[in-house]
């Protein structure tokens, strides 16, 4: 009985996802998401924020405001001269590979910085697969850096890993400093299934995730990461 049961929702459930009412309504919903604009003065001194930049792995799992998400957005990798679309971080050559993709409990979204919006790429939550630690599945958000190689022209085969993981390192280091503004916890993290992650952002063969941060308000048991040993 509980078998015939479970085979009844199911069925239900595909018949609603199937519906024209619930296609409908899929279909209404933005691929765009506009960011509000982002704040550009204020903030702790550079040398403060530097002084109180910190890795915590402890977060709470309450959302932040789109305002201060999208000031994080902009600080990581936004655009901060529109004449020209440079960037808050450097890029050889000026190829701007780096793409920032943002997981929250919502979905999965590509941040368009020329456009400061997020773009949606699926509406399911994905936080579980940015990394194999507990608390990516409790923090609000997971960024994940990943190298788009095909804009990387001019650059030999060889160094693109290389010159790909300085430009993601420099926009990690700009999220740090927001969060040390802002009273946020982050962490820079390099351990994941990166086929799987692959996978859930639905990236091209040409694209590698690079590295992947988490973000989110510190608990209250929150402590500094202790660092690692001198070798």
């Amino acid at each position: 009985m509980k078998a015939k049961a479970r085979s009844s929702t199911v069925c239900a459930v595909l018949l609603l996802v199937q519906s024209p009412a619930y296609l409908a309504v899929r279909a209404q919903e933005p691929a765009v998401v506009p960011l509000p604009k982002p704040q550009m003065q204020g903030g702790k001194p550079v040398l403060d924020a530097l002084r109180e930049r910190r890795s915590s792995r402890s977060f709470r799992p309450d959302k932040l405001p789109p305002e201060l998400l999208g000031t994080l957005l902009w600080a990581a990798f936004g655009v901060n001269r529109p004449a020209d679309g440079h960037r808050t971080a450097p890029s050889a050559m000026n190829r701007q590979e780096i793409d920032v993709y943002v997981c929250t409990a919502d979905g999965v979204y590509l941040y368009d910085a020329p456009g400061h919006a997020l773009r949606v790429i699926r509406r399911e939550d994905m936080r579980a697969a940015t990394g194999r630690q507990d608390f990516v599945r409790v923090a609000p958000l997971n960024l994940v850096l990943v190298a788009d190689y095909g804009r990387m022209t001019r650059v030999p085969d060889d160094k693109k890993p290389v010159w790909s993981a300085v430009s993601a390192g420099a926009i990690v280091q700009n999220v740090y400093l927001l969060c040390a503004s802002e009273g946020l916890a982050t962490v820079v993290r390099g351990t994941f299934d990166e086929a799987e992650l692959a996978r859930a952002l639905q990236l091209r063969p040409e694209q590698k995730v690079v590295v992947a941060q988490t973000v989110g308000w510190p608990a209250a048991t929150s402590e500094t990461a202790p660092a690692m040993p001198r070798q």
